[in-house]
């Protein structure tokens, strides 16, 4: 019996493999006490069958973020996460790929529709990147969370992360 205390005690002390990533919610990063964003974020988009009503609402100007200081959950920092999104680029390679991106929950954030509060835009970097070409469709993210804002001509973001894995999103069923 002390063998098999010693195993369980063991193994809660080791530190969490790669296969024990968070799987982030866009809500989770909201705190629950924040006060309401005056304007309705929408809803995630990641049912590509409506991506042609998205393209088609993309012909104004920019507008301005709906909440650019929203509070964040600090318990997040430091988390590795996997969180879903859409990608908004910042900084494009000479290779044609994505390397500093802002991370949404809906397609269009950032270009014509209102950008989403601070807390629901993540400032990622990758040092492979995504092929510019593979924009329209949302991805997983995967990599350590901070909770530190940061500033980019499209908006502000209330989150950061160096992008360790980045992988197409599939609907799970």
């Amino acid at each position: 019996m002390p063998r098999f205390l010693f195993a369980v005690l063991l193994s809660l002390s080791l530190p969490l493999s790669a296969a024990d990533v968070r799987e982030l919610t866009w809500v989770e990063m909201v705190p629950a006490d924040a006060p309401p964003v005056a304007a309705a974020p929408q809803a995630p988009m990641h049912d590509l069958s409506q991506l042609a009503d998205a393209l088609t609402n993309e012909s104004g100007p920019a507008m301005t973020q709906q909440s650019p200081a929203a509070p964040v959950v600090k318990a997040l920092d430091g988390q590795q996460v996997k969180l879903p999104g859409y990608i908004v680029p910042i900084n494009v390679s000479d290779e044609n790929r994505v390397i500093e991106f802002l991370l949404v929950p809906y397609y269009g954030a950032c270009i014509h529709v209102p950008p989403p509060p601070s807390n629901q835009i993540v400032y990622v970097t990758s040092e492979l990147g995504v092929q510019l070409d593979d924009l329209y469709q949302p991805f997983w993210i995967e990599g350590p969370l901070k909770v530190e804002a940061a500033s980019s001509e499209l908006a502000e973001a209330g989150y950061r992360m160096a992008a360790e894995k980045i992988y197409a999103y599939e609907m799970s069923e």
